[in-house]
């Protein structure tokens, strides 16, 4: 009976998991707007009644991508960055490498393309993605301000309005080139480092 269960369990969590991740393929080339549930079920080789089992509909489901999202991006992106670096600025440059490598995946630009499509309208979905944007930005003004306390990087516009800046870097360079790799990760890395006011090495 335990044994049923779980493998209930399982079975739940991998129709979920192909739910999530088609529904952020479909964000990321559609948009909210545009994106059927019929469509991300048969994508993901479900039907609607599976999708609607998990999810109470777009809305939800739209949630669910934003926080799945910024979930692995957390496992994928910050956390290494803080493993494999020890001085603010060197996480910083791995924050810029890790975010055009997570990128090169077709789900990973559903933040942006929805933060464009929500902005400046009262939506859940839209209020959802600027706390996330915005909790980012926080951390990485704590970076650029201790880095400049370290003085390894120097000073210059505002923590904050520096960490929104590189953040929009970032995303650009994610837009624009990534899949190119390895060039992208060099060039997301120059990126962060001028926006910071460093000579690249």
């Amino acid at each position: 009976m335990h044994v049923s269960r779980r493998t209930q369990a399982e079975r739940s969590a991998q129709t979920r998991g192909a739910l999530l991740a088609s529904a952020a393929r479909g964000l990321s080339r559609l948009g909210y707007g545009n994106l059927t549930l019929e469509q991300v079920a048969a994508d993901a080789g479900y039907t609607r009644g599976a999708l609607y089992h998990q999810f109470d509909g777009k809305e939800d489901l739209a949630l669910a991508v934003v926080k799945w999202v910024a979930s692995t991006w957390e496992h994928e992106v910050w956390e290494p960055a803080y493993r494999e670096a020890r001085d603010p600025l060197a996480i910083l440059a791995a924050l810029a490498r890790g975010h055009v490598v997570y990128c090169r995946r077709d789900i990973a630009r559903v933040i942006m393309a929805l933060r464009v499509e929500f902005a400046g309208r009262e939506h859940p979905v839209g209020q959802t993605i600027e706390r996330i944007v915005s909790a980012n930005a926080e951390r990485f003004a704590a970076l650029i301000a201790a880095g400049r306390e370290a003085g390894s990087i120097p000073a210059g516009p505002p923590a904050d309005v520096l960490a929104i800046a590189a953040i929009g870097a970032m995303e650009g360079i994610a837009i624009q080139v990534a899949g190119s790799t390895p060039d992208d990760e060099v060039m997301a890395q120059r990126a962060m480092l001028g926006m910071l006011g460093v000579a690249p090495a």
